[in-house]
């Protein structure tokens, strides 16, 4: 035996050991090593996925990563600073057991096997700078530098670099720390990541979690290295989930130390992060949406409850003596179920009352579906394949097929930036000529026609991105005219010289996950007993109450179509009718058009309060537990009892006056 290397079996599986060039190559879980011929380690691959086998019998030397639904195949080039050049692009994937491996098997090591796992692994910085540690405590500060250069001199991914750099701080190197954070940046830009997609928390996790490591900072109160990593998740990462909520907390220490204007420039910078969003309403826009819409439905629902029961109240008398003679209100619906229908109290309706119900409903069944809509979206847009801040690689691509998206140009523009960032600029260019005239298809483009050295068609497209869409930042950076987005400062210092792509933004990713709210109803339509679980999805109560409301609103449709069942002397003005008048603002005056305005804000300031009840809550409106917000609504109800009551007393004294009229005319 001429040398012997041990790698312990938590470290993963090993593949067969494979001589190429004169080194012995062998993949140990996600890396692959080569291993000199007195077994000194000469370098080091991370790869996004355990390594299943390498081949060199085809003159190169060929890696595939085998994960649970996918496999991935690279090409090696030779050893050079400890690193195995990997000739195709690596998208590491959001999974902690890939992106922390390095750190993970640094840690294994008992401490007094520390420097000697450093010589025997010297490309692994963990260990490097654990034995810099070491070295310090024992008081040999040169050697705890050199360790610390050491490790900066290697070549890293930037998940690797992100976690060296929290831990070198949390040893007291912060320059160092700061350099890595650096080092970072410029690995990511290279691999594709760009600030203008968001990044979900897991896979932040999985690439050093950056943003935990500055809420310990900002917990110890330390903000000179808290301002350090805050710069630098807003350069590379600043549409994170939860980004608003730190850079609010960072906001709100500064104005304690009386950074006042840095304070407003972080909020200022978080205001800006909603351009693009639904409705500019931020990363929470769906949510908002949502409870919007379940506010909507709620007051819509209370609105056309008590239309529904006032009508009932006037007709029940007239209805009750046209039945009787059929058998009574419950036995005619079996006996004589024509004339039942015929007979049901909205008959007794005015042609405009009826309208107004049927509009009600018709309403109430547009805000269920913008509830549906919302949750479908917001579902879509949190999918793990659109938070990784970049597009492509294995692992997005077989999650990508999981979304479903909805064919057109927003889907096209997708699998064009997924084939360009991977290097297939025939594909790309294919996929972009699909989205037809959309800005960032034609900018997009215009940087396959610049990577040809076609200069005046590059610029073509990007004068027409510009004229399709004049806010676009894209094309206006790529024309020389330096806009004021996150992604521009980032493209200048990390990707320089280089064209820059257009991502879509959550307006765009929201048309492709879902469409808009009328392809929602759309499909409600075509596929109603999808609603309650005859298809794929799961039945739901939301389901449900759709389907109830189709239901119901082809009832009241066709109820527009029956002859009144009695004139208006006939119904007359009931006592109950009149209670419920006075009870439920609007709700007698549907036949004007000023009823079911009133009728609506009262029951929108009755939904607006509900959650005071506790059986209700719409998080992302403005609470009535705030004074402010409950005196509004207070205030609006309290309105609406005196508008109806003024208006119900006009009404009495009209049908008052009018029945003296008669007597007179009788007398």
């Amino acid at each position: 035996m001429v040398w012997q290397r041990d790698f312990a079996p938590e470290l993963g599986p090993l593949t067969a050991p494979v001589t190429f060039g004169g080194d012995v190559y062998v993949g140990v879980g996600p890396v692959v090593y080569a291993l000199a011929s007195d077994g000194q380690m000469v370098g080091r691959a991370d790869l996004p996925g355990t390594v299943s086998s390498l081949d060199s019998s085809g003159g190169v030397l060929r890696v595939s990563t085998q994960e649970e639904d996918y496999t991935e195949r690279f090409t090696l080039g030779a050893p050079e600073n400890l690193a195995l050049p990997v000739q195709e692009r690596v998208v590491f994937p959001p999974d902690p057991a890939v992106t922390g491996w390095l750190a993970a098997a640094a840690d294994r090591v008992p401490a007094a096997e520390v420097p000697q796992a450093a010589r025997q692994d010297p490309a692994n910085p963990f260990l490097l700078l654990r034995a810099a540690q070491l070295a310090g405590d024992s008081g040999d500060s040169y050697a705890a530098l050199s360790g610390v250069r050491r490790a900066l001199g290697l070549t890293l991914p930037f998940p690797v670099w992100t976690q060296l750099a929290a831990r070198l701080d949390a040893a007291g190197f912060s320059a160092a720390a700061t350099l890595a954070l650096d080092r970072a940046r410029r690995d990511a830009a290279a691999r594709g990541l760009d600030p203008a997609l968001p990044v979900s928390r897991a896979a932040l996790s999985a690439y050093g979690n950056p943003s935990n490591y500055v809420g310990i900072l900002l917990d110890q109160g330390r903000l000179g290295r808290a301002e350090t990593w805050m710069n630098h998740l807003r350069e590379l990462s600043p549409r994170f989930e939860g980004a608003s909520a730190l850079y609010l907390r960072y906001a709100a220490l500064l104005e304690a130390q009386g950074r006042v204007g840095e304070a407003e420039e972080w909020r200022q910078f978080t205001r800006s992060l909603r351009e693009g969003s639904l409705y500019n309403l931020g990363p929470d826009d769906t949510l908002v949406i949502r409870d919007v819409a379940r506010l909507a439905a709620l007051a819509l629902l209370l609105a056309l409850l008590a239309a529904l029961l006032t009508l009932l109240a006037r007709a029940w008398r007239a209805q009750g003596e046209d039945t009787r003679a059929h058998g009574g209100r419950v036995r005619s619906v079996w006996r004589r179920p024509l004339t039942r229908a015929r007979l049901s109290f909205l008959s007794y309706a005015s042609f405009g009352e009826r309208l107004v119900v049927a509009l009600l409903g018709t309403a109430l069944l547009t805000a269920l579906g913008g509830w549906q809509w919302a949750n479908q979206t917001g579902q879509g847009l949190s999918a793990p394949a659109l938070n990784i801040g970049t597009y492509g690689g294995g692992w997005y691509d077989a999650r990508l097929g999981d979304l479903n998206l909805r064919p057109g140009p927003d889907a096209a523009l997708l699998t064009g930036l997924n084939a360009q960032l991977s290097g297939d600029g025939t594909a790309a260019r294919a996929a972009y000529l699909q989205a037809g005239d959309d800005a960032c298809a034609l900018n997009n483009l215009g940087v396959i026609a610049q990577g040809r050295d076609d200069a005046a068609q590059a610029r073509d497209l990007y004068r027409s991105a510009l004229a399709t869409q004049p806010d676009l930042a894209a094309p206006a950076y790529n024309l020389g005219l330096n806009p004021t987005e996150p992604g521009t400062l980032f493209q200048q210092t990390y990707r320089r010289g280089e064209p820059r792509l257009c991502y879509p933004d959550r307006r765009i990713l929201a048309r492709a996950v879902s469409g808009d709210l009328s392809a929602t109803l759309a499909g409600d339509l075509r596929r109603p007993l999808d609603l309650i679980g005859a298809g794929d999805a799961p039945p739901t109560r939301l389901g449900a109450a759709l389907l109830a409301s189709l239901l119901g609103l082809g009832v009241l449709c066709l109820l527009l179509l029956v002859p009144r069942a009695a004139a208006e002397t006939r119904l007359g003005r009931p006592a109950a009718y009149r209670l419920l008048a006075l009870l439920l603002p609007g709700s007698s005056l549907l036949g004007g058009a000023w009823g079911g305005v009133l009728l609506l804000t009262w029951a929108l300031a009755l939904a607006g309060l509900s959650p005071l009840t506790g059986l209700v809550r719409f998080a992302e409106l403005p609470s009535p537990a705030s004074p402010a917000v409950r005196g509004a609504l207070i205030s609006v109800l309290v309105l609406s009892y005196a508008v109806n009551l003024l208006a119900v007393l006009l009404v009495e004294a009209s049908a008052l006056a009018q029945r003296r009229q008669e007597r007179r005319e009788q007398g």
